[in-house]
């Protein structure tokens, strides 16, 4: 919570006796349902071992996505929903100083999702804040569009950078796909002398590491 690092679902390997420890899927949840099992799971565990060789491949539906929040009015209220109940799992485990600081981090970094569509929800994570001891500040715009910000509001700026995120997204991965598809040709491996395929290998080349930079923000 305090480094808002958040593991997808499928990189967990978890033991039977441990998920009937930490008790099954909070299905009232509509978004949100894995953080909330895992961080049941976490406080159930004796830690975390971590691998790093360990790869998994996820299938990115943007916003198709059960994770993806948008607009969705039932999205944003099982998202805080949720968050209400990890920071009380949280806090009867250890209410710290240390541990009421993590939690305030995750109610600032999300609260972006709320504001300001919902002014009830960010009415009660100002609550919810005041009860770890602080108070939240209100979300702004990143510096690319900080602009649209300025002339339209934060909604507006929110709903552009959106916009942009997915187009770019759209962009790499059907740029990827071809390069995928002519990388894959065994006609292009059984002309090792071809300049088409040293121009194919560089450009893949290219769009990997392009892609590299782009997760790692």
């Amino acid at each position: 919570m305090n480094n808002n690092l958040h593991m997808q679902t499928d990189n967990w390997l978890i033991s039977r006796a441990l998920t009937e420890a930490a008790g099954p899927w909070d299905h009232r949840l509509f978004h949100d349902d894995d953080g909330e099992c895992f961080c049941r799971l976490i406080l159930a565990s004796d830690g975390i071992q971590f691998v790093p060789d360990a790869k998994s491949y996820y299938r990115d539906t943007e916003s198709q996505s059960v994770s993806h929040i948008g607009r969705s009015e039932k999205k944003m209220e099982a998202q805080l929903f949720a968050m209400k109940l990890q920071i009380g799992y949280l806090r009867a485990r250890e209410d710290s100083h240390r541990i009421r600081a993590a939690c305030l981090t995750y109610l600032q970094d999300w609260l972006p999702n709320f504001y300001p569509n919902r002014p009830d929800l960010v009415q009660q994570a100002h609550q919810l804040a005041a009860t770890l001891g602080g108070g939240l500040s209100l979300p702004r715009a990143s510096w690319k569009f900080a602009w649209i910000e300025k002339l339209f509001g934060l909604a507006a700026a929110k709903y552009t950078q959106s916009y942009y995120n997915q187009t770019k997204c759209s962009v790499l991965r059907a740029w990827d796909k071809m390069m995928h598809c002519l990388w894959g040709d065994p006609r292009l491996h059984s002309q090792e002398t071809s300049p088409v395929v040293s121009w194919v290998r560089g450009l893949r080349v290219g769009i990997d590491e392009y892609q590299t930079c782009y997760s790692a923000g």
